[in-house]
């Protein structure tokens, strides 16, 4: 069991103005100053994957994480080349597939931002970024400083909500995150927490992580520049796409369209044309909830609605969704000499599916 009395001794250097200070705060002449915590984290009693050291700043608790765990690997941040992808920062020892798969699973499934250096990134890229070059770490054991702490608080709830899935499915070392956000307990959902504040250790049972609640309203292609350059394969839309947008606290997240499907065999179907989610956002399911939304509308308005795709988290969402009748399964044909598509997809996997949840 981590345990320990803790004492952090800091000499004062006298001076004009530490004196002046002194004297204007009724601060006592002291020729150190002394800090103590007497801590207790029985983590030894349970197996568990996610821990959390949450206090204010400057309560000690990187002090007190870095004095309990000393044998484990302190985190801060990555050095990363300063114009290679971000890819050739992971160890040769991982596969490429490895990389992307760690990648997706911490909520970053954009390729084209894979291809960027480090420093070209979001701060919620980066952090996205940092974990999973993390987690493919050697370490059984990882401590995170400042966790969260230098993105948006809504980016940080949906890292977390992503982190915690990665973690408790995946063959990855126990973390402990350290930081001065309360917010994120409920998202992270760790199997203990430890508030500095009041000196308080608790055991956490598995819980759901709160709501996402997105509002959708239809709008029209304009839409689409905020969305464009986070698509993996083509960031032109057709003229006659009828659009989606999906806010959360009045932040837009993702975007969905379709098309009009010509078929000789019916006449109302309908085809998925567009669905992305900010980088930033992505890892919680958001663009599913999205394209479902609008299958829904369209179906019960008389049509049949179709989506091909290639992502590999949606492919495995809709093959177990009762929502979804696949129609086929492979390799994306090669593109013709005539053809429109920029991208030479013939390795890549798609599979077909038929919105059927209505049926």
């Amino acid at each position: 069991m981590p345990i320990g009395h803790i004492v952090r001794r800091t000499k004062v250097h006298s001076s004009f103005r530490v004196d002046q200070v002194r004297g204007m705060f009724d601060v006592p002449h002291k020729e150190e100053v002394v800090t103590q915590w007497d801590v207790a984290l029985p983590i030894e009693e349970k197996p568990w994957s996610i821990g959390a050291i949450i206090g204010a700043s400057g309560s000690g608790k990187t002090t007190i994480a870095t004095e309990l765990f000393k044998n484990d690997h302190l985190h801060s941040s990555f050095d990363w080349h300063p114009t290679e992808s971000i890819l050739d920062g992971f160890s040769k020892e991982h596969a490429t597939k490895d990389v992307v798969e760690m990648l997706s699973s911490v909520g970053l499934s954009s390729p084209p931002h894979w291809l960027k250096p480090f420093a070209h990134l979001s701060n919620g890229q980066k952090f996205r970024v940092e974990l999973a070059r993390l987690l493919l770490s050697n370490h059984s054991r990882v401590l995170f400083d400042e966790f969260t702490s230098v993105v948006d608080r809504d980016v940080a709830k949906v890292c977390c909500s992503a982190l915690s899935k990665t973690i408790r499915r995946k063959k990855a070392p126990q973390l402990v995150a350290i930081s001065c956000h309360f917010d994120i307990i409920d998202w992270l959902q760790p199997d203990w927490v430890f508030d500095v504040g009041v000196n308080r250790f608790e055991w956490r049972l598995p819980r759901r992580r709160p709501a996402i609640e997105l509002r959708v309203y239809k709008t029209n292609r304009s839409a689409w520049e905020l969305f464009k350059g986070h698509h993996y394969l083509d960031a032109e839309i057709s003229d006659a796409a009828q659009c989606y947008v999906a806010t959360w606290n009045d932040k837009p997240v993702a975007f969905s369209s379709f098309i009009h499907f010509p078929h000789a065999s019916f006449r109302n179907g309908k085809r998925e044309h567009r669905t992305v989610v900010l980088p930033d956002f992505q890892g919680v399911g958001i663009g599913n909830c999205l394209s479902e939304f609008v299958a829904d509308l369209v179906v019960k308005s008389g049509f049949r609605y179709f989506s091909t795709t290639s992502h590999p988290g949606m492919i495995h969402h809709r093959a177990k969704s009762q929502k979804w009748r696949c129609s086929r399964f492979g390799h994306v044909a090669k593109a013709g000499k005539n053809s429109v598509m920029k991208i030479n997809s013939s390795r890549r996997i798609s599979a077909g599916f038929e919105y059927v949840h209505n049926e």
